[in-house]
């Protein structure tokens, strides 16, 4: 029998409109009855997202926000079982907000100085320090620049806690989800439109069939879908392997004059066996619950070396430092990747999440990365679907998200190399312990050696705030492409002069057409609580922001929206108008005159822009309907 229930079999809308089967050039997939079922072995679903993680679990809770039904698969056995992506910045977790989680997650997360304030490299955690930097927005210089960027401020919030939580959010929103169940293969009947998965059910090792109009592989780095669809995958040498030690130790005594959630530890001065030449050593949960990260040599050859857990637990106290009891939970390892796909989809097979970008975990960029792709693809699938956009819409996703996959991979790999420096002023890198004595040393001594390796010692730590402050790469993603109408713009898209200074660390909020929405505080003549800009926006809809005189704009949205069956609202902002710009934010960022018009998309990047009001309404209605048919693929 096939292992899924009867009732869990149909997942498509029976009420899909005519329209939207006509606007994908094929039929609505026609209905099974339950023998059909139980003898063909083929369930029935719209959507079918292969992987459970951050990628496909916030895939999953994207598509149920507008109503969409399918089914998540996962070949592991449960969701993820070590906390490996941790940091949750700013960017993802305004996509979480969109759909309400972000109050809830928050709780679940460490924020705050207590947590998250430093960056440390010690001798051991226990012993003495060679430096700390603020991280994660805790340095008093960048704090009002998180806080000017955006609404949430980032926190810790492990895997292992993130991924039950929208696997759960994702089953209540109408998404089954089964573990234990592999992808096999697919194959895409152009002429139907149909793409039929042959599964694997690990437990009763049977195969069966799921047939469905959307496939997503959020499979990860060893990706199935990625290799049968043959996608070009750019590659850069890699950077060695890193072994992941989940360890259980009280370390509350160490932690009050320590604070912070990395801990490079490196000692220069001792001999160190080949598997574990340095480490990080990364809260987990405050503060019994520890990763243990250790870098082998260089040249370590694992397949002549299989450490016991005895020997990484003697390497686990070496990095404590004291004589606190540890208790070993799990080992893995992992690679240190640069890996980009060229393209993430193929006819309605799309790709998101370490399917298609592989990297270090450093800036803090993966999940959260992953969590944006499903987010950019989620409201282009939904449209399509319910035939509120045209095909073409959906070929934008590849366009858009890989420009962001192949910068993060990119930062994320600098970001690691970056490190050398620290490596080398500290005397880690010689085979020699006699000459690591010696550097380690000479960062202590009265000379002009010592005050040389001191300076650059200082440079190296500072530098690495490209790592632990790097707003910039988080923030300042810009989309070129069909879903974005910059035919009105007078001149091409250039950053600011603070982000053309350094792009990693600094982003400055912008409207141009393809830029995120920027983030300004609003409230009521007659104050209330605030609200943000960011929660004006989304939603599942578009929202058109104008201003005093701007009225013929929010007419306009009226008649478009009615002949388009497009969601799209409009707000004034300013002096009396729908919403009070309280701190004059959002002048200073809009970017257009006060009559003008942004347009944001459904994933709150901005979509187009008017500098000022058409001279009548139905001016302004035929303008806005050019952009929005333009935008949606018409």
């Amino acid at each position: 029998m096939a292992p899924f229930l009867t009732s869990d079999i149909s997942e498509k809308e029976t009420d899909r409109k005519q329209d939207a089967s006509a606007a994908n050039g094929r039929e609505s997939i026609t209905q099974l009855d339950n023998s059909d079922q139980a003898e063909n072995h083929v369930v029935d679903t719209e959507f079918l997202i292969v992987g459970a993680g951050p990628a496909g679990a916030a895939l999953a809770c994207f598509l149920g926000s507008y109503g969409l039904k399918g089914i998540m698969v996962s070949s592991a056995p449960g969701t993820a079982n070590t906390p490996r992506a941790h940091i949750t910045n700013m960017a993802a977790l305004e996509c979480l907000r969109d759909i309400g989680l972000y109050d809830e997650l928050k709780k679940l997360g460490s924020t705050g100085a207590d947590h998250m304030q430093h960056t440390r490299w010690c001798h051991s955690m226990a012993g003495e320090e060679y430096a700390r930097i603020y991280s994660w927005g805790n340095d008093p210089k960048r704090k009002g620049d998180y806080e000017q960027a955006s609404p949430c401020e980032p926190f810790d919030l492990p895997q292992t806690i993130l991924e039950p939580f929208l696997v759960r959010h994702a089953a209540l929103k109408g998404f089954k989800c089964r573990f234990d169940t592999k992808l096999v293969s697919f194959v895409e009947n152009v002429e139907t439109g149909f793409i039929t998965a042959t599964m694997l059910d690990s437990i009763s090792n049977q195969t069966y069939q799921i047939r469905t109009r959307y496939l997503f592989g959020a499979d990860g780095a060893r990706s199935v879908v990625v290799k049968q669809l043959n996608l070009p995958l750019a590659v850069q040498p890699g950077q060695g392997i890193a072994i992941n030690v989940l360890v259980q130790a009280d370390l509350s005594h160490l932690v009050k004059n320590r604070t912070g959630n990395l801990h490079w530890v490196m000692q220069p001065d001792c001999e160190h066996p080949e598997f574990g030449w340095m480490g990080i050593v990364r809260m987990v949960k405050p503060w019994n619950e520890w990763m243990f990260i250790l870098f082998p040599n260089r040249d370590y050859d694992r397949s002549q070396s299989k450490p016991s857990e005895e020997d990484y637990l003697a390497r686990v106290q070496q990095f404590i430092g004291d004589n606190t009891p540890a208790k070993i939970l799990n080992v893995s390892t992992w690679y240190i990747n640069e890996i980009v796909a060229e393209q993430y989809a193929k006819g309605n097979v799309f790709c998101l999440g370490d399917a298609v970008h592989r990297h270090p975990p450093l800036n803090g960029l993966g999940s959260n990365t992953c969590i944006q792709d499903a987010y950019n693809l989620a409201w282009k699938i939904a449209y399509v679907h319910k035939g509120l956009a045209g095909p073409s819409l959906l070929s934008t996703y590849s366009v858009e998200r890989q420009p962001v996959g192949h910068s993060v991979i990119t930062r994320a790999n600098q970001a690691f190399r970056d490190h050398f420096r620290v490596w080398e002023a500290l005397g880690m890198l010689p085979k020699d312990l006699s000459e690591r004595k010696q550097i380690l040393q000479e960062l202590s001594s009265a000379t002009a050696a010592g005050t040389i390796r001191r300076q650059a010692f200082q440079a190296a730590i500072k530098h690495t705030s490209h790592e632990f402050h790097g707003l910039g790469v988080e923030m300042n993603q810009h989309y070129e492409s069909r879903g974005i109408y910059t035919a009105d713009e007078p001149l091409p898209y250039t950053p600011s002069s603070l982000t053309a200074e350094d792009s990693v660390l600094f982003y400055e909020p912008s409207t141009y057409p393809g830029s995120r929405m920027p983030h300004a505080w609003l409230n009521k003549a007659i104050p209330e609580a605030a609200i943000s800009t960011i929660d004006i926006a989304g939603n599942g809809g578009f929202v058109l922001l104008t201003g005093i005189g701007g009225g013929a704009w929010k007419d306009a949205v009226g008649a478009v929206a009615e002949k388009l069956k497009v969601p799209i609202r409009a707000y004034s902002i300013g002096f009396r108008q729908d919403w009070e710009d309280v701190y004059f934010e959002w002048e200073s960022v809009r970017g257009v005159d006060e009559s003008g018009a942004v347009l944001v998309r459904p994933d709150r990047f901005v979509a187009w822009r008017a500098s000022k009001v058409l001279q009548d309404e139905d001016a302004c209605a035929s303008k806005l309907l050019t952009v929005m048919n333009s935008i949606l693929g018409y």
